[in-house]
């Protein structure tokens, strides 16, 4: 039987969102050539919310980019189902900037790996950072979060979900297990 643990809720999303935020002006000072990709789904909906924060707390517009990484996945032709192909939107020039991809859960890597791919595909950034809600351990490949929301232990066999409200009607960062 399957036991779910809140492992953060609303109160805390928001908080964590803005320490985030603030950690990235921290480290960019005035975020000049920052620019942050959202990786579809859940992804794009905390980079909106990173967006709006960093955009009030700097007075000004930082570039927002949509990046679906389904095709770049390493294990689709594994899959049961066809991944859900989203959009990707990216209106400014990678050559040089500073981005920060943003995803809900970091587990083996093996998304921001796609992600990295995918990136590059449209130019050469200066540096990617990472910045993900839960980190929940478990990495199959070297990858780490520059800026983690919480780290959560986890068994292999769980999950962490992340219901937002843009997409789930409801807040709240879940352990199943």
């Amino acid at each position: 039987m399957s036991q779910t643990r809140v492992v953060m809720n609303a109160t805390e999303i928001g908080r964590t969102m803005d320490r985030l935020a603030t950690e990235v002006i921290e480290r960019h000072a005035d975020c000049a050539n920052l620019a942050i990709l959202g990786i579809q789904r859940r992804g794009v909906d905390l980079a909106r919310r990173l967006k709006a924060a960093l955009d009030a707390k700097l007075g000004r517009d930082i570039p927002l980019g949509l990046l679906d990484i389904n095709l770049y996945r390493d294990d689709w032709t594994t899959l049961d189902v066809q991944p859900q192909i989203n959009k990707t939107e990216i209106f400014f020039d990678i050559d040089g900037a500073r981005i920060v991809l943003v995803d809900d859960v970091l587990f083996t890597g093996r998304t921001i790996r796609a992600a990295l791919e995918a990136v590059l595909d449209f130019g050469r950034p200066e540096r990617v950072e990472l910045l993900v809600l839960v980190d929940r351990g478990h990495r199959e490949l070297p990858i780490h979060g520059d800026y983690v929301g919480a780290r959560v232990e986890t068994r292999r066999g769980e999950h962490v979900d992340v219901f937002l409200d843009e997409r789930d009607g409801r807040e709240e960062v879940v352990l199943v297990g």
